[in-house]
């Protein structure tokens, strides 16, 4: 593939393709492991994925960026605009506070398709436990995460899922 003869929008419809197909795969291989063995067990297995995945992806964005180990919030919430499904989510950053921030999600591709087909939400908080806290601790170890809400949670009708970064000045 000769990405110079490419125009800028063919490669920015390129990303956001290749996003959608890594998130396309991810969603048949969980749905294989839920019919094959049920959904707690393909819960356990997608935690399992997510656990090296998200470091993997932290490490990745860390290098592109030239991001040092430690950066603290300023860092994750710059790694935190290259993920994979940035893409194709909607997400905001809010800022309440110096040694704060809050991530949402507010519109999730896998969820807002299960809507579309009238399924229930996918109850991706277990799964989101381990991803967002692994990749916050990739970017800086002081980095502690918090679970505001996400399916099976209640949420508000403008988001999905919302997570809280703090960063502990006290711990290496």
């Amino acid at each position: 593939m000769d990405l110079n003869k490419l125009s800028r929008e063919q490669l920015e419809y390129l990303l956001a393709d290749f996003a959608k197909r890594w998130l396309a795969h991810d969603g048949v291989w969980f749905q294989q492991v839920e019919q094959a063995y049920g959904m707690e067990e393909a819960i356990r297995l997608d935690t399992g994925a997510w656990e090296m995945f998200t470091v993997l992806e932290a490490r990745r964005i860390m290098d592109f960026l030239g991001l040092e180990s430690g950066g603290g919030l300023d860092a994750l919430k710059q790694a935190l605009q290259y993920r994979m499904y940035s893409l194709i989510n909607r997400q905001e950053l809010i800022e309440p506070g110096r040694d704060k921030i809050i991530f949402k999600m507010n519109d999730c591709r896998v969820q807002s398709a299960r809507r579309r087909k009238q399924m229930p939400e996918f109850p991706c908080r277990p799964v989101g436990l381990v991803e967002y806290s692994g990749f916050a601790r990739t970017i800086d170890p002081r980095i502690e995460t918090k679970c505001l809400y996400c399916p099976p949670d209640q949420h508000p009708d403008d988001s999905f899922c919302a997570w809280e970064f703090t960063l502990n000045s006290k711990e290496k």
